[in-house]
């Protein structure tokens, strides 16, 4: 026989809803799934391989910014593509025979030496030491707009490809030269003979990469400009930049200057940030119930507004509640959505009750009442075609 517990002495608040010892054990099972999903996320993160970083231009790479697809490329094609990253690489692959030179990045590379390589030579982009690798070859201040052009030139490689998607540096080449793919007053591409071969000069690489090659004709150019069948010496940034470029002492970077136990130091700082908010947070306990000491009825509460209206005359702003009101319980039975303008109610519920469309319109959106006794026949009237629209 079960026995009905005691009720609860009067005025006395109790909670209503569940406790924390009900709420754990209702939920303990996927709060500690939903944990074990989350730690094994974080330990595939910490625990698993970086990314290797995109590389610029590099025929190893096959991210979007790389030019792994171009090397295949030339490589189908017969041609000896060789990946270099320093000057005394290129100087280097340049003593075995007739090379071309292929420049896509000479931040850590002297580019006086790098200009004494012979040989033809396809500079790339806005690389340092343009003045030393191509001699007369002036850049306009402003940049092109990187898009799809026409060759407009008569330079076979670039007429044979048809338009190509360049922009970047704008270029002026010395007398002699051709230039191909225009943009304001100078073009993306300049090409001329020199002491030891042809120097070519493009604004932009973006359309040797991985993916922009198979657009327009990027490929066709890039093949003909590369592809001349000597070998290819692909030029760089190097992976570890040497050290003495490095700053810090002996070569060594900012990180490597670091204590070892930085990042554990880290790691305790944004733990204790969390202890020190879960400790300072506010506590909400479990919702209760009370007993209002007076209860206030609903009609007592609008008399009283409509007395406090009534004692200020504020006409203006009873009307406005009553048209407010109105308008937003009326609006769902009509059909039309919240945001409906004023037109479309006016037209929908004189459509539906039969009203003229200016006396609802004035009605909703007239001027405020000149007295109490035109406020009582707006309350009269809004409340008649409410009782029209919900007894069709």
């Amino acid at each position: 026989m079960s026995v009905a517990a005691p009720p609860s002495p009067p005025g006395q608040s109790y909670p209503t809803s569940p406790t924390a010892r009900s709420a754990w054990r209702s939920s303990r099972m996927i709060v500690l799934l939903g944990g074990l999903v989350v730690l094994i996320a974080v330990l595939g993160v910490l625990l698993g391989p970086a990314p290797a970083p995109a590389r610029y231009l590099d025929p190893d790479d096959t991210s979007l910014s790389g030019s792994k697809a171009l090397a295949e490329l030339l490589r189908d094609r017969g041609v000896t593509v060789d990946r270099v990253d320093s000057v005394e690489a290129a100087a280097a692959k340049a003593a075995t025979g007739n090379r071309l030179l292929l420049v896509t990045d000479t931040t850590y590379v002297d580019e006086l030496a790098l200009a004494r390589i012979p040989g033809d030579r396809v500079i790339v982009g806005g690389v340092l030491g343009l003045e030393a690798l191509a001699p007369g070859v002036r850049t306009e201040p402003e940049q092109a707009r990187t898009r799809s052009r026409e060759p407009e030139c008569a330079l076979p490689a670039a007429t044979a490809a048809g338009s190509a998607y360049l922009g970047g540096l704008s270029l002026r080449g010395p007398s002699g030269a051709t230039a191909c793919y225009p943009a304001g007053d100078g073009h993306t591409l300049v090409s001329f003979p020199y002491a030891s071969g042809v120097i070519t000069v493009i604004g932009d690489g973006g359309f040797m990469t991985n993916q922009r090659l198979a657009e327009d004709g990027n490929a066709a150019l890039a093949l003909n400009l590369i592809g001349t069948g000597k070998p290819v010496t692909w030029l760089v940034r190097p992976a570890t930049p040497p050290p003495l470029d490095l700053p810090g002492e002996r070569g060594k970077s900012m990180y490597d200057l670091m204590p070892g136990n930085i990042r554990w130091a880290v790691y305790m700082a944004i733990i204790a940030v969390i202890v020190t908010a879960f400790w300072r947070g506010r506590r909400l306990g479990p919702v209760v119930t009370e007993k209002l000491p007076v209860i206030v009825r609903a009609s007592e509460t609008v008399e009283g507004r409509g007395r406090l209206y009534r004692a200020r005359r504020a006409r203006e702003r009873a009307a406005d509640a009553l048209r407010a009101g109105t308008i937003d319980r009326l609006t769902p039975r009509l059909g039309l959505a919240s945001g409906a303008g004023r037109h479309e109610i006016v037209a929908a519920l004189a459509a539906r009750t039969g009203q003229d469309a200016q006396q609802v319109g004035a009605a909703l959106y007239g001027p405020p009442p000149a007295d109490d006794a035109e406020l009582v026949g707006l309350a009269g009237y809004l409340d008649f075609m409410e009782r029209q629209i919900s007894e069709l």
